[in-house]
């Protein structure tokens, strides 16, 4: 004949067991939604970054396409010409009344500005191809400003020289 141990007391070591497993799945729900929600916010914060670097890079190609301003006009050194507005009309960010912006995107969501400024006239590079005394190389530094939705900014300043006279 077999003994038989039966402990006395038994009744719901179950239904605790299956409390504290299920308060750890909980928890680790928790953090794991905790954790998807940061990632989102910050693959959301990189793409508005993104999208205002790009306005600041489409802002130098419309210098490049706007040869007004850094042309013969514009060789006083110290002196700026705005853009994407007219030269005379100059569009200064710090001015602006809150939420305005120039040259925004059909979604509204991107801008850009900035300005040319002509830093000083210099000798010709070397190996440019052109004579000596008969052109000067103009340099100039440009400041462009891109926008983004939750105001996301990003700026570029590049510096280039133009040949001339």
């Amino acid at each position: 004949m077999k003994q038989q141990f039966q402990l006395k007391n038994e009744k719901g070591s179950v239904t605790v067991l299956a409390v504290v497993l299920l308060m750890l799945l909980t928890l680790l729900g928790m953090a794991v939604i905790s954790t998807s929600s940061i990632e989102t916010q910050i693959a959301g914060n990189e793409m508005r970054h993104n999208l205002a670097f790009y306005a600041a890079d489409s802002a130098a190609a419309y210098v490049a396409w706007h040869p007004d301003l850094y042309g013969p006009d514009n060789i006083t050194p110290g002196t700026s010409h705005y853009f994407p507005n007219d030269t005379t009309d100059p569009y200064v960010p710090e001015l602006a009344p809150v939420g305005t912006r120039r040259n925004v995107d059909a979604a509204g969501t991107q801008s850009f500005d900035g300005q040319v400024t002509y830093s000083s006239p210099s000798s010709l590079p070397r190996g440019s191809g052109y004579s000596v005394g008969t052109f000067r190389a103009h340099q100039y530094t440009m400041t462009c400003n891109g926008y983004s939705s939750n105001n996301a900014s990003q700026n570029l300043i590049i510096g280039f020289f133009r040949i001339g006279f």
